[in-house]
């Protein structure tokens, strides 16, 4: 039992905030003068909208509508600075009201407090990633489809999965195991009726350049016949009871123990099961799910650990608890990186997280409904989670829970397609949820969005990287690049790819028109769909029909492409790039592309990558090496064309142009 002498200081900074520190216990309390906004203080909320609300910063499994990570971080605009609030600690109380006061209640540990001054959200973002860490950048087949459900049956019913995808145009680039593809819900197993060849079933995905991912939980079945358990046992690799005895807990395997990340030790020892030697049954083409690691726990009132649960050192459950899952993503990082001898680039999936999980991987939103309020809420989460640092993010497609009918099937892989983290999933009690089972209108929709988002692939790369190198969320909101524009601070249902591309997902159903904010009155704003300019500084009324989703490219722009269709991102990388030019008033456009092998690190390592900048000006497109590259040479290349004009969009199609990519060139148009 703790016992508490509470001790309170008060810090007051007149007209700025006050902070209030307790001992065992933590307070913070601030009071923003003249503040337009309040955003990213958490996903759940709607991203810009500030109302009196209470919230319990406390990972848990079960909760509506809620990620499951704790990242209290404040970032506030007074129309000419941009701050932000960062306060990374566990267990805390927040509230947001209409006063423009914001508190904070940890019942354990100390606050630190780290304000930014921006001034510019760029440089927020920065200032942020410098503290906490940027995005890792992903490897490229992480940023196709994927395919997942709880659960698929055995290898043939993925064989056939698979083949679907083929048969129906829809590329896809990875496959998702849950957790009944193990014996008897034993993590780092094999189900041997069911999925008897597991090397066979991987080798035959890599044959079409794909991969699979398997579900891998922070507790252990407690079984005194399993291994691997009695490795963890004996080595003293469990969370322990307050009377110091291992903790056992209900998750799916029923009675089971929970590993205790917060030890290097016990860390190092997981992570050197997925080591080939270790880990039976797995290939280098086998990734990662860590899932229920909040930790979720079936048998306790608040469904996770008890507070008064013994961590490494003896620290309790309640303060290492909103970390839990970061450290098993991290053990789990290593451990990918570890079987590739440091040479690959992980890819891990984690539902909980904290400030820093950026650096390991992806993140995503958790079990959601298959209704439309949660495809709606699945826009704002995302942007809060983005501009808080955490860039590969995503929610279900189609939504985890019960049946989507077949329009909110497309409409949410439409979104889906525009998000950074591009997954379907779906409980094993919902109906089978591959495209084609709903008929051809259906089919037809989805191939589309997803042959779009593959499309898309080059830029999507070029602005995670972008994300990697400057903290820039790959999807933004709208005030991120229109921050003194007071009309952009309440639209969290569009926003920005990058900083060329607005996208506004349909959420409602059996819509025809979907009003859209075009921002920036000097700007100029392209239908992608039609090349139809449009002025910005005004809503427009955009029709639409089930095949569309309104998508923009701003005039300045450039954006690459990939040209034609292809099964997988690998695939994609034998097609020609395609270059879509949207000029400003000025006739002016510049866009970038970022080039590399798309799986290793010898981006880093060996400085092997390269960075095109392309610009056009008084009719001249110019590709130019944005970036010197150790051992690339470049040979400058003067092309003059014919083309065809459309005046109608103000169109210019340039075709068959036999050009190198990694080479300088310019086009006299």
């Amino acid at each position: 039992m703790y016992s508490r002498n509470i001790v309170i200081i008060t810090i007051q900074v007149p007209g700025q905030w006050v902070l209030t520190f307790v001992s065992m216990a933590s307070a913070m309390f601030m009071v923003f003068r003249s503040i337009v906004m309040v955003v990213g203080i958490d996903p759940v909320y709607q991203a810009q909208q500030c109302c009196r609300s209470c919230k319990t910063c406390w990972c848990h499994c079960w909760l509506e509508r809620s990620v499951r990570c704790l990242l209290p971080y404040v970032v506030s605009n007074q129309m000419s600075e941009w701050y932000v609030f960062g306060i990374l600690q566990q267990g805390e109380r927040s509230r947001v009201t209409p006063q423009t006061d914001v508190s904070w209640v940890s019942e354990s540990g100390r606050i630190d407090c780290f304000i930014l001054l921006g001034p510019s959200p760029a440089q927020v973002f920065s200032q942020y990633a410098q503290l906490t860490g940027y995005q890792a950048l992903p490897p490229m087949f992480s940023l196709g489809y994927h395919q997942c459900r709880w659960s698929y049956e055995d290898e043939e019913d993925v064989k056939s999965v698979d083949a679907g995808f083929d048969l129906h145009a829809i590329p896809y680039d990875v496959f998702w195991l849950d957790i009944d593809h193990t014996e008897g819900k034993r993590y780092f197993t094999w189900d041997s009726k069911h999925f008897p060849s597991p090397v066979d079933l991987q080798r035959h995905l890599q044959t079409k350049k794909r991969k699979l991912v398997v579900i891998s939980d922070p507790h252990f079945k407690a079984d005194p016949e399993w291994p691997l358990f009695c490795e963890a046992r004996d080595g003293d690799h469990f969370v322990r009871s307050r009377d110091c005895r291992v903790y056992h807990g209900t998750c799916w395997p029923g009675d089971s123990c929970y590993l205790d990340f917060s030890s290097s030790r016990t860390r190092s020892w997981y992570s050197r099961q997925f080591l080939l030697a270790n880990y039976k049954g797995s290939t280098e083409s086998l990734f990662v799910w860590n899932d229920m690691n909040e930790p979720s726990v079936f048998s306790e009132p608040e469904k996770t650990m008890p507070k008064d649960a013994i961590h490494c050192g003896g620290w309790e459950h309640r303060e290492l608890h909103n970390l839990y899952g970061f450290f098993q993503h991290l053990a789990t990082f290593e451990g990918l990186l570890t079987r590739s001898g440091g040479l690959e680039r992980p890819f891990v999936l984690s539902r909980s997280f904290f400030a820093g999980s950026q650096r390991l991987g992806a993140i995503w939103t958790g079990d959601s409904v298959a209704t439309w309020d949660y495809l709606k809420i699945s826009i704002p989460m995302l942007l809060s989670l983005s501009v808080t640092g955490i860039h590969f993010c995503g929610a279900d497609v189609g939504g985890f829970w019960r049946d989507p009918d077949p329009e909110l099937l497309v409409r949410w892989y439409q979104a889906g397609a525009l998000q950074p983290f591009f997954r379907g999933h779906s409980d094993k009690r919902s109906m089978r949820r591959e495209p084609w089972l709903f008929g051809d209108v259906v089919t037809s929709a989805v191939r589309a969005a997803v042959q779009q988002r593959y499309c898309l692939l080059p830029y999507w790369y070029t602005v995670f990287h972008q994300a990697h190198t400057s903290a820039m969320p790959p999807i933004r909101p709208l005030w991120v690049e229109f921050p003194k524009e007071t009309e952009t601070f309440t639209v969290d249902n569009q926003y920005m790819i990058g900083s060329a591309l607005l996208v506004c997902p349909v959420t409602d159903p059996g819509v025809t028109e979907v009003k859209v904010l075009l921002p920036g009155s000097d700007e100029l704003w392209y239908d992608v769909s039609s090349g139809e300019p449009h002025s910005g500084g005004r809503t427009l009324a955009l029709p639409v029909t089930l095949e569309s989703v309104p998508v923009f490219q701003r005039g300045g722009t450039l954006v690459p492409r990939r040209g034609g269709c292809s099964s997988c991102t690998a695939d994609l990388q034998l097609l020609p790039f395609t270059l879509t030019v949207a000029l400003d008033r000025k006739g002016f456009a510049d866009g970038e592309l970022y080039l590399d092998d798309g799986h290793s690190f010898s981006y880093r390592d060996k400085k092997e990558f390269c960075i095109r900048h392309f610009t056009i000006k008084a009719g001249r497109l110019t590709s130019r090496q944005g970036l010197d590259v150790c051992d690339l040479f470049f040979h400058q290349t003067y092309v003059c064309i014919t083309s065809r004009f459309e005046p109608k969009q103000s169109m210019l199609t340039i075709t068959d142009l036999d050009l190198d990519i990694h080479t300088d060139w310019e086009i006299i148009i």
